[in-house]
């Protein structure tokens, strides 16, 4: 049987072909009378989508005053607050392309993707610039330096230049298929993948995901742990409140459980998206998980990994939220196949979001039977069609319209979804597969764990095995060898005999990529360092 989950061709028209993505989702709300309403929540205050737009007009202003050109690109190095919506929409109202950059990476990184994408201005935060001073007259392209917050001597002030402005009346024209921004992969291993993004898919990501599956409106608070310069936070944080007029609430620091918290309980916000990792934290601690949360909550998300059944029944159960879990992609945008608010499976990832198109292939890219494992294939309209000066790479992700995801699922009878694992983390036992995620899955339903981690190690014949990296909960004590017996044992009696993890080591923590998805290769290579 064919895995292709056929979903309605979306209505290309729905965008005209002269469209410039700040009209719809910053201009529009004035004439619409929505100037009043509140866009954004942040330390500073709220700001209201009048004062957004007149905001984001004098952006397109200052970045226009620069002489670039359209189609150059900016680099935005910024925390999570007002300012980062006014760069970004201001650029595409200039018809500058801004590079989101993430707030988290090593200094090589940063001077690979500055120097990858040919730069011309980088906007940076004022805390994070001595991360970028080592190699900043090393760029050939890079002509200015704005730093918002502080002012810093020699480079430009946005602040100051902003205030000065003169609002910009119209935007810069744009079709539909234009690169309006580029985000970069953040890949577990070598250097990011720059992935060019058009106007169109902004407002697609908005329609097919935001209205259609997160069923957001004007009347909604939304707020994300993922930060504004990933996919996923920026679908959550920017474009699908922008869409409808909602509310986006903002914090600039790191999103520990306990800031979490702090803001459920402050901003009552009605809608909340975070990560596996969260919500396990969340409730893993006694003090937090005893809290009152937000009495608005009225859906929840997660994303960037597969979500653990028993976290997400344990979230329903303490805050009751739903929790939709979705698998989406940089080259994506966003989500493209989720559970849905009449359709809840926990411990799935759901169907196609309707208006995208999915199939599961074999390694000779063949369609595999139902109850088979396959790589996962997408297509639907928010789709990157290359990577940035990466050929070999692009031919190998973007084939024939479908995007090949890295990741493995099996159909289920009912058509839906289920995770199995990275196509690189998978791997046989005896014979037989063995999925990471499956294995980590009952590991977590243990009352004591609190994360989990598996991957393959050989044992002493050289037979690949699973070993377990497990973190417990605050409350238990560190590992002791009755308690790497018990879950083994706690594994053995609930998944086939092949799966149970043979080696158990508990951990502090498990190292993890500034997205929170958890860095296998590195718990591979610990783990043939203790072979050897």
């Amino acid at each position: 049987m064919s895995q292709h989950t056929q979903t309605a061709d979306v209505d290309q028209d729905l965008v005209p072909h002269q469209f410039n993505a700040v009209d719809y989702f910053i201009d529009r709300h004035l004439t619409e009378g929505r100037g009043d309403h509140t866009a954004v929540i942040d330390r500073s205050g709220e700001t209201s989508y009048a004062d957004l737009a007149d905001r984001v007009s004098r952006a397109a202003s200052v970045l226009a005053g620069l002489n670039l050109g359209s189609g150059s690109r900016i680099a935005l190095a910024l925390l999570d607050s007002i300012e980062y919506p006014t760069v970004f929409w201001g650029a595409l109202k200039s018809g500058i392309v801004p590079v989101c950059l993430n707030t988290l990476l090593t200094e090589d990184h940063y001077r690979y993707i500055l120097d990858d994408c040919e730069v011309r201005v980088l906007i940076v935060e004022a805390p994070l610039l001595e991360r970028f001073e080592p190699f900043l007259g090393e760029l050939p392209h890079l002509e200015h330096v704005i730093v918002v917050g502080q002012p810093v001597a020699d480079h430009h002030h946005w602040e100051a230049e902003l205030a000065v402005a003169t609002p910009r009346a119209g935007s810069h024209p744009a079709h539909r298929d234009d690169v309006a921004f580029w985000l970069y992969s953040s890949g577990s291993t070598g250097n990011p993948k720059g992935v060019p993004h058009h106007h169109a898919s902004l407002f697609w990501v908005a329609e097919l995901y935001g209205r259609g599956v997160l069923e957001i409106n004007r009347d909604d608070r939304i707020f994300s742990v993922a930060k504004l310069f990933f996919a996923y936070g920026m679908g959550n944080g920017m474009t699908f409140p922008f869409a409808v007029g909602a509310t986006a609430i903002y914090y600039d620091g790191r999103p520990t459980p306990e800031v979490a918290m702090d803001h459920l309980e402050q901003h009552q916000p009605t809608l909340f998206c975070g990560v596996p990792t969260l919500y396990a934290a969340l409730l893993g601690s006694e003090p937090l998980a005893r809290r009152p949360g937000s009495a608005a909550l009225r859906r929840s998300i997660s994303a960037g990994e597969a979500l653990p059944g028993e976290v997400a029944q344990g979230w329903h159960r303490r805050f009751g939220s739903p929790i939709l879990d979705g698998v989406g992609s940089t080259e994506m945008l966003h989500i493209f196949l989720s559970n849905q608010p009449r359709d809840m499976n926990y411990g799935c990832s759901g169907r196609a979001v309707p208006g995208y198109q999915l199939r599961l292939v074999d390694g000779a890219g063949e369609p595999v039977p139902r109850g088979e494992i396959g790589e996962l294939l997408v297509r639907g309209p928010s789709s990157a069609r290359s990577y940035w000066n990466r050929p070999a790479k692009s031919q190998a992700t973007f084939v024939d319209g479908w995007t090949y995801t890295g990741d493995k699922y099996y159909q289920d009878t009912e058509g839906r979804y289920f995770y199995c694992g990275r196509s690189d983390d998978m791997f046989k036992s005896g014979g037989n597969w063995v999925s990471p995620f499956e294995v980590e899955s009952t590991l977590m339903e243990h009352p004591s764990v609190l994360e989990a981690a598996v991957v393959a190690r050989a044992d002493e014949s050289g037979n690949l095995k699973p070993m377990a990296y497990v973190v417990l909960k605050d409350n238990v004590e560190t590992g002791t060898d009755e308690m790497e017996a018990a879950l083994k044992t706690f594994v053995r009696e609930r998944i086939e005999l092949w799966k149970y993890p043979r080696w158990i080591q508990v951990v502090e923590e498990l190292p993890k990529t500034a997205t929170g998805k958890i860095q296998r290769f590195k718990l591979r290579e610990a783990a043939l360092e203790l072979i050897s």
